[in-house]
This record gives C-alpha cells, sequence and structure tokens, in this order.
C-alpha cells in the first residue's frame, strides 16, 4: 500500500511539470489533436483530500521564495548584529537598573534624613520650651528665696526679742533662786543650827557618752545589738502650744473589762487601743487604775511614770509616792506599792522613753526590774542596759527610795531636798525624772533639780517628756 502511494505521488509530480507520458494500451491512432491529451486512470486510495489538486501543463515557474545561501548568510549577519545591540541594550539596562536601585536608595536616605531633622527640630523645639520653663521656675524659686529671705529676717528679729525675753526671766530666776537660798539660810539660822548643809555634787553638764543615734527623730531605734522596735510600732509626740505648755492629751477610755493582773493580759485579751484599764495585782485587794500602751513595740506596756506638762507636783512626801498620785491619761505616779505587788508577779523588763525639746526620743531598757518591799525602802533591781540614751540608772541600782519626809540616800544631805523630788537616790544619782518640769531644755538652777537624765544632755537639761514603763520578759 505504501509502494503505491508513493507510485501515484511519483506520477502526479511528473504530470504537473509537464514531464507526464502515456503509457498503454493503444486502442487507435494518434492524431495531430490528441498528441497533447492525455487520459489517465488513477486508483487513489480513500482519503480526505484538502484543497485544489492542480495540474500545470506549463513548465516550472521560477520560485521567488527560494531561500539561498546569501540569504541565509544575510540573515545571520543580521542576527548576529542584532544579538550584539541586544547585549548592549542589556548592558544598558543593567546600568539603568542600577542607576534606579542607587535612586531608591537615596531617596529612602533622604525620606530617612528628613526625618531625622524633623525629630531633631522637635526636640530643639522640646529643649527651648524646656529652657523656658526653667526660666520661669528659676524667676519662681528666685522669688521664693527672697519671700523665705524676708521671712528669715523677721524670725530673726522675733528670736532676738526672744533672747531678750529670755535673758529677762534667766535673770527673774536667778534673782528668785538667790532669794530661795537666802530664805534657806535665814531658816537655817532661825532653827539655831550654825553650818549649812553640804550641797549634792553637780552632775556633769556635758554627758561622757553622747547618744548612738545624733539625727533628730521621733522614732526610738535600738542599740546596734539590731533589736528594733517592729513596723509599725508608734510613739506618741505631743504637740507643743504656743506658750511652751503641752495641752492635756484626750481623756483615755476606761474600759469595762477585767481587772486585768498587767497591762500584757489587756493586750492578750484583744484590747489593741491605748488608754486606762482596771489592774488587780495578785496578793491584793486594790482596784488600780493604770494607762497601758498598746503603740509601742507590739504593746503590753504598763505605764509607771509620766512627765509632759509640769501640770502635776512631784516634790511630795513619803505616803503619796507610796500611793500614787496624778491624772492616769496624763502626768502621774503610779505608786511605789503598786508597783512592788506588779513586780511581785513575774519577771519584767523596764524600759524609760526620753525626748528632748528637739522631739528627738531615745530609750534606755533593762533586762529586769522589781522593788524590795517597803520594809526595804523599796529598794530597786535592775538587770543590764540597752538603748541609746546612756545608762543613767545603774548608779541608782540596789538604792531605797527617798523623799523630802524620808531620807535613805547615801548623800550627807537629802537629795529630795535639793533635787526637788522622790527618787531612788545614791549621792545624789545621774537622773532625776520626778524633778521639776523647766520649759525650753537648757535651765539655770543652783542645785540642778530638772528632769534630767545625765548621760543624754547632762544634768543642765530639762527633758520634754518622760515615761517609765514595764512589761513581762519575753
Amino acid at each position: 500500500m505504501q509502494g503505491a502511494m508513493w507510485s501515484l505521488y511519483a506520477l502526479l509530480c511528473l504530470c504537473l511539470w509537464g514531464q507526464c507520458s502515456c503509457r498503454g494500451r493503444r486502442t487507435k491512432r494518434a492524431t495531430a489533436d490528441d498528441v497533447q491529451k492525455c487520459s489517465y486512470t488513477f486508483m487513489v486510495p480513500q482519503q480526505k483530500i484538502k484543497g485544489p489538486i492542480c495540474a500545470s501543463t506549463t513548465g516550472p515557474e521560477p520560485d521567488k521564495e527560494r531561500v539561498t545561501r546569501i540569504d541565509i548568510s544575510d540573515v545571520r549577519e543580521v542576527l548576529s548584529k542584532q544579538r550584539r545591540e541586544i547585549e548592549t541594550l542589556q548592558l544598558v539596562v543593567d546600568v539603568d537598573g542600577n542607576l534606579v536601585t542607587e535612586m531608591k536608595l537615596l531617596r529612602k536616605e533622604s525620606r530617612n534624613m528628613n526625618s531625622r531633622v524633623t525629630q531633631l527640630y522637635m526636640q530643639l523645639l522640646h529643649e527651648i520650651i524646656r529652657k523656658r520653663d526653667n526660666s520661669l521656675e528659676l524667676a519662681q524659686l528666685e522669688n521664693r528665696v527672697l519671700n523665705v529671705t524676708s521671712e528669715m529676717l523677721r524670725l530673726a528679729s522675733r528670736y532676738k526679742d526672744l533672747e531678750m525675753r529670755f535673758a529677762t526671766m534667766a535673770g527673774v530666776v536667778n534673782n528668785q533662786s538667790l532669794l530661795i537660798t537666802a530664805l534657806e539660810e535665814q531658816c537655817l539660822k532661825t532653827l539655831g543650827r550654825g553650818e549649812l548643809p553640804a550641797s549634792p555634787p553637780l552632775v556633769q553638764v556635758v554627758p561622757e557618752h553622747l547618744p548612738v543615734n545624733s539625727r533628730f527623730t521621733n522614732e526610738i531605734h535600738r542599740h546596734h545589738n539590731n533589736r528594733a522596735f517592729p513596723r509599725g510600732s508608734r510613739m506618741e509626740s505631743p504637740t507643743a502650744s504656743p506658750y511652751g505648755i503641752n495641752p492635756p492629751p484626750p481623756q483615755g477610755t476606761l474600759s469595762s473589762d477585767g481587772p486585768f493582773k498587767d497591762c500584757f493580759k489587756v493586750r492578750q485579751a484583744g484590747h489593741s487601743t491605748s488608754g486606762m484599764y482596771l489592774l488587780k495585782m495578785e496578793g491584793s485587794d486594790r482596784l488600780v487604775q493604770a494607762w497601758c500602751e498598746h503603740g509601742l513595740d507590739n504593746g503590753g506596756w504598763t505605764v509607771l511614770h509620766r512627765r509632759r506638762d509640769g501640770s502635776v507636783n512631784f516634790f511630795r512626801n513619803w505616803e503619796n509616792y507610796k500611793k500614787g498620785f496624778g491624772n492616769i491619761d496624763g502626768e502621774h505616779w503610779l505608786g511605789l506599792d503598786n508597783i512592788y505587788n506588779l513586780g511581785k508577779q513575774g519577771d519584767y523588763k523596764l524600759l524609760v522613753e526620753l525626748e528632748d525639746w528637739t522631739g528627738k526620743k531615745v530609750y534606755a531598757e533593762y533586762s529586769s526590774f522589781r522593788l524590795e518591799a517597803e520594809s526595804e525602802g523599796y529598794r530597786l533591781r535592775l538587770g543590764t542596759y540597752q538603748g541609746n540614751a546612756g545608762d543613767s540608772l545603774t548608779s541608782n541600782n540596789g538604792k531605797q527610795f527617798t523623799t523630802l519626809d524620808r531620807d535613805k540616800d547615801a548623800f550627807s544631805g537629802n537629795c529630795a531636798h535639793f533635787h526637788k523630788g522622790g527618787w531612788w537616790y545614791n549621792a545624789c544619782g545621774q537622773t532625776n525624772l520626778n524633778g521639776v518640769w523647766y520649759s525650753g531644755g537648757i535651765y539655770r538652777s543652783k542645785h540642778q533639780d530638772g528632769i534630767f537624765w545625765a548621760e543624754y544632755n547632762g544634768g543642765s537639761y530639762s527633758l520634754k517628756t518622760v515615761r517609765m514603763m514595764i512589761r513581762p520578759i519575753d
């Protein structure tokens, strides 16, 4: 089949080019008209023929679209030229692309620089505004300084006036002291005594041991053993009146509960408010009102003695000191007999709290405290000292209590007479917490009869407030 198709294809091509010849059995003689007429019979396989089948009797026409080697060479040269141009254009495009990239980077840097310049401008603006505000504040501070300076000048003038008034009052006090001395000498001469009693030696004016904490503070600080009062403890700091005398404290509420053994039992019963409570000591049938301090060192302190405003006279006899006197919510002395009964109930420690006229508070604590019976003159028994006020009470340890009418001290005269109060005097001692309440601190007196603690500001400085309190040993 394939061979027949190729034969047919070749025969068709010969006819188209006019070079076909007729072969076959001739039936009649050919004439001149039949020379150029041929008839053929083709056996064509069944297939679809698309398009016309042309047969030309003329010779082949020249192929105008025939491609020659010259044309191919020209085309190759053109292609080579175009390739070179394309390469050149590629190089140009690459260069232009780099330029575009650089341009984009430059634009980005320009935007960054613009934002940075804007930021610097804002910073400069803020700095200018801040300097202007500082200038205004400086002007305000200058005005305040001028106002404070004028106020200081006014206070300095007032202070000079107060100094003059103080000098006048000091002169009056000195004259009164001289008058009292003259009256004492006259009284002694009237009684027929030939010699005047010797005065006790003056205690040191400047203490040997200054307080550990020299800062002015309203808090009591422990010594270097780090036994500090817990956080949340508070101390009383009364407000001074314009006349130099503290107003009386608010009246404490007397609780209906009790009676209690001591203030520590009051605290254990759930009472956390400082005030007056009823106590009934073991071995005693008496009910005693006492001030319980619960705002210091977890509370439970029984206050034995308080000085704060000079409202109570402490220059009293033996019987008064034995039973007690004063106002429980103000200045008072609980009583030697009550203090003795308290100490019999267990082991107690003593806390002495001192405040000067600058508002600074210091303390002296003794590890144990008790009194002996009245037959022993309520002899004082103390333990070891710790604190920041200095130890001015150990020299009185083991001494009996002395009043104006019962002289039990080691001095040839009566220390209570010279120091104007009852105390466990030695000869006469380094402390006088029941002396005269002098306002202002430093005072002038012939026998140093103020409320002093020698190791803290000396014997010529009268303290502002004093408290003595006890609590069972932890």
